[in-house]
């Protein structure tokens, strides 16, 4: 069974997204609703745990139970009805810290060029949350190589960090399905 989401319903076409190998598929292959909106499980055994974007484990661990399912594709909470965000979260970098304050709470999004460290900020302030703060962290790998994601894993583990770190794993050997759904997922989660 290949996973799937409707994304566009018309007169006589559905257009559907594939989560899997699509190489199964044909023309004219039987296709089964399941009533089901996307969500993922929730609880709090995803601290520790690398999982893909659809919230099933890949790190070789005992699966997930939980009871609880929250839908990916849902609006966010605006601005004004959240609470302001009144205390600092330190990154350990201090020219981060100096320049650009980040606050609890705040989602922030690392974007540059390729080798140019957005990675390793994340870690550092990863672990410097673990030696210094309180705060749980979700990590959002989006088209790195599984090696890279298996070297932040341990790179964690060693700082004793990935207790209260989600991994979310697109790597850039999954269908851009998944890769596409990963930002949503971790949001979900950190929600």
């Amino acid at each position: 069974m290949i996973d799937g989401l409707a994304l566009s319903l018309e007169g006589n076409i559905v257009g559907i997204v594939i989560f899997g190998n699509e190489r199964n598929l044909q023309q004219d292959s039987l296709v089964y609703r399941t009533f089901d909106i996307m969500s993922i499980p929730l609880t709090i055994s995803l601290f520790g745990r690398v999982v893909d974007s659809l919230g099933y484990t890949i790190d070789g661990g005992y699966k997930l139970n939980s009871s609880i399912l929250r839908e990916v594709d849902t609006k966010a909470i605006g601005i004004i009805p959240r609470q302001s965000v009144n205390e600092p979260m330190q990154t350990g970098i201090k020219a981060v810290d100096s320049l650009t304050p980040i606050g609890c709470g705040q989602r922030e999004l690392i974007i540059g060029d390729r080798q140019s460290g957005k990675t390793t900020i994340a870690i550092d302030t990863i672990i410097n949350q673990r030696q210094h703060g309180h705060l749980y962290c979700i990590y959002v790998a989006i088209g790195q190589k599984k090696s890279t994601i298996a070297r932040i894993v341990d790179v964690l583990k060693k700082q004793n960090a990935f207790d209260s770190t989600v991994i979310v794993s697109a790597s850039s050997s999954d269908p851009a399905t998944l890769q596409y759904l990963a930002p949503y997922s971790g949001c979900t989660i950190g929600e």
